[in-house]
């Protein structure tokens, strides 16, 4: 290990609050005793208030007001981040294997006591997400780091389902996960507008000499939930979609990413929505259609027409397959 990590090693073992002797730290380090005699030096020149004991049963220790440091985390605290670090991995986090070394790092420097009630916690806690492709992590990695570093990035995109890819020239804002797909928002330079890319429909990407400055304040969350939206926030021209059905589907009809935006009231077997006109006609059926005959529309009528129209034309056409 690097200095850095040798110092922080002592920190987090004398955090434990016992007092340890150089040699109980040289043998939980496996390190030689003057070298852990010079890195308690080092702590110290820095600041740390680490205080020396002599005698039978002496040590070192740290004093209580520094155990208590925002940067030594308690064991809610610990565990929280043991439960983070594993949605993270199921979303297919781009740094698997230094968010692992992280991780094993907080649990080797912590007492008995809570690796205990960690490991307790972490049997009992699982993810499922959709499997992700692991040949995007490099990508993704790429990404993010010209994200940090404002770096303009030329890429070839196939654009939805075409075969042909398109050569892309974009200044990357930033990442978003969506329902188990990565996408980056970037300004195209092609369309001379902000746009989201599917990383997954990125052929090949390479970094140019260019840079560029990221909008100040600019959200790319809010960026790409509005576009989800089509601006749907702004309603100018809402109409009430009354629909009643099963509990448990209005309850999912309610917490819908888009529906759920523009609930006006409920109860256990009925929700108002507010909705643009438009959007009743375009995207509402399709959100509606998987939830079948647990639900039914009362209002506007020509929702259930559309809803009619998409069902007869899908049966048609998996019928002359």
């Amino acid at each position: 290990m690097s200095k850095a990590d040798n110092m922080l090693s002592i920190l987090w073992l004398l955090q434990t609050g016992k007092r340890l002797t150089a040699k109980q730290l040289a043998e939980a380090l496996e390190m030689n005793i003057r070298t852990v005699y010079r890195y308690i030096d080092a702590l110290c020149a820095s600041g740390v208030p680490i205080v020396a004991d002599a005698g039978h049963n002496g040590g070192y220790s740290l004093l209580q007001p520094f155990t208590d440091a925002p940067l030594l985390f308690d064991l809610n605290e610990q565990k929280s981040l043991v439960h983070a670090a594993v949605f993270a991995q199921e979303a297919g986090y781009p740094f698997g294997e230094d968010l692992d070394r992280a991780i094993a790092k907080l649990k080797r420097y912590t007492n008995e006591e809570q690796r205990g009630a960690i490991e307790r916690h972490s049997r009992g806690f699982e993810v499922i997400l959709p499997p992700v492709n692991p040949l995007l992590a490099s990508l993704l990695q790429e990404l993010e780091i010209s994200v940090a570093n404002e770096l303009t990035l030329c890429l070839e995109y196939q654009k939805n389902y075409q075969n042909e890819l398109q050569t892309r020239l974009i200044d990357p804002y930033g990442l978003v996960h969506w329902k188990a797909n990565w996408y980056i928002v970037a300004f195209c330079h092609l369309r001379g507008e902000i746009r989201s890319f599917r990383v997954d429909r990125i052929g090949k990407m390479t970094p140019t000499d260019s840079t560029f400055q990221r909008p100040a304040l600019f959200s790319a969350r809010q960026y790409f939930l509005t576009s989800l939206l089509s601006d749907s926030d702004q309603l100018e021209k809402p109409i009430s979609v009354h629909i009643i059905g099963r509990k448990q589907a209005i309850n999912d009809l309610c917490g819908h990413w888009f529906l759920g935006r523009t609930l006006v009231d409920r109860s256990h077997e009925h929700a108002h929505f507010q909705v643009e006109e438009k959007l009743v006609h375009t995207q509402v059926p399709h959100f509606l259609l998987p939830f079948g005959k647990a639900i039914r529309v009362q209002e506007p009528s020509f929702l259930n027409e559309r809803l009619a129209a998409i069902a007869a034309d899908l049966h048609q056409y998996y019928q002359s397959n």
